[in-house]
Order: C-alpha cells, then sequence, then structure tokens
C-alpha cells in the first residue's frame, strides 16, 4: 500500500482505507486539455456500501515561505489539521467556507494551531495578513482517496467493485470543481485518465507556487 507524508509541504498520493481483501491497484492520471499534468487534484472512489475511513493520520497545512504548504490537502471527515508557522512573520489563518468557518488570530513563528473538521466539502483558507496566500482543504467522506503530485497522477488500492470515480481541483471549470464517471474495479491493476478544463493554471502540489 502507498503511503501518505503530509507534513512540512510534502505530498505524496496516498489509500486513505484499510486495504481491503482483494484489493486492486488503479492508476489515475488528471491532465488538462492540453494534455498538461494537474496537481493537487483529489481523486475519491465511492461504491455505496460505505467503507471506513483511517483518521489516524498526520495532516497538516503549514505556513512557510509566506505561502500555505500544500496547496490543497485531503482530509477525511473527523480529521484534526494541524497549522503550524513555519514562518519567521505572523499570521492570521481564517476561513470563510460555510463548510467550516474559522479563524486563527494573530499567531508567531514556531507556534501551532490545530482543528478538527466534521462536514465534507471544501474549506477555502487565507491569511488576514498576507493577501497572495491562499489553499484549500478537501474534506472527504468516501473511503478511497488521493491526491495527484505534480504528474498530474495518483493511485488507489479498491475493492474489485463498482462505483463512482470522481476528481475534485480548485481551478477546474465545472460545477463545485469536481467530475466524475462511473466505474468497475477488476483484479489486477487498472488505468483511468481524466481530461479537465481548467480556470487558468493548476498550482503545484507542495505548496511550490
Amino acid at each position: 500500500m502507498k503511503t501518505l507524508l503530509v507534513r512540512f509541504g510534502l505530498v505524496l498520493p496516498c489509500l486513505f482505507a484499510a486495504l481491503p481483501a482483494g484489493a486492486a491497484s488503479l492508476n489515475v492520471t488528471v491532465t488538462d486539455a492540453a494534455g498538461k499534468p494537474v496537481p493537487s487534484a483529489v481523486v475519491t472512489f465511492e461504491t455505496g456500501k460505505g467503507g471506513t475511513q483511517d483518521k489516524s493520520g498526520s495532516y497538516v497545512m503549514a505556513q512557510k515561505g509566506i505561502k500555505f504548504a500544500p496547496y490543497v490537502l485531503a482530509v477525511p471527515v473527523g480529521a484534526t489539521v494541524d497549522f503550524p508557522n513555519q514562518d519567521r512573520v505572523n499570521h492570521h489563518v481564517y476561513s470563510f467556507s460555510p463548510v467550516q468557518p474559522f479563524q486563527f488570530p494573530l499567531y508567531g513563528p514556531g507556534k501551532k494551531r490545530s482543528l478538527r473538521f466534521d462536514h465534507p466539502g471544501t474549506v477555502a483558507l487565507a491569511c488576514n495578513i498576507h493577501d497572495s496566500m491562499s489553499a484549500y482543504i478537501r474534506v472527504v467522506d468516501a473511503p478511497y482517496f488521493a491526491t495527484t503530485d505534480e504528474k498530474g497522477r495518483a493511485s488507489l488500492d479498491l475493492p474489485a467493485d463498482g462505483g463512482t470515480l470522481a476528481v475534485w481541483q480548485p481551478q477546474l471549470d465545472a460545477p463545485d470543481h469536481s467530475v466524475s464517471r462511473k466505474f468497475t474495479m477488476s483484479a489486477g491493476s487498472a488505468q483511468q485518465t481524466f481530461s479537465v478544463k481548467l480556470k487558468g493554471e493548476a498550482l503545484p502540489s507542495g505548496g511550490a507556487y
């Protein structure tokens, strides 16, 4: 099983669920209309039969270099996210998103705030001190999800079953910035490619933008 490291800006695709019996590997590639890879896209798979999410992971949305890192962080419903300030300046992190409005008033270098996210949806982040800072937390209730890397690729270990495969990305030009298709996973490995239309340029994962 692939692992996820979301610590100080390092983001690698991963499966967020216990590996099911008879699981198979699905490789997903997301590109734009010109064929360029789309990073920071959250890929989910739902079978309609439920599933257990792993909420024990470490989820970090850091402030570093006057940026959020990563640009997009996918977490399961009920996960707690840490917001460490790794800069040399103060930050005031907030969100007006209806899914989870919050604010962390001014806090300085070396300090950390934490928040639990209990509702699925998209939480857009900003800093009240630095207008150029923006990022997203995508809270998902699907038992299987991953985030594409700089090459637009993600990998999930899935049960041999039918369900809905979806891709969400903040610059994606579609309702709720998401597209989906029906997909049946069989034994072995499989490949799926999404070609999506973007509004603007997709920013790299890992916060390097």
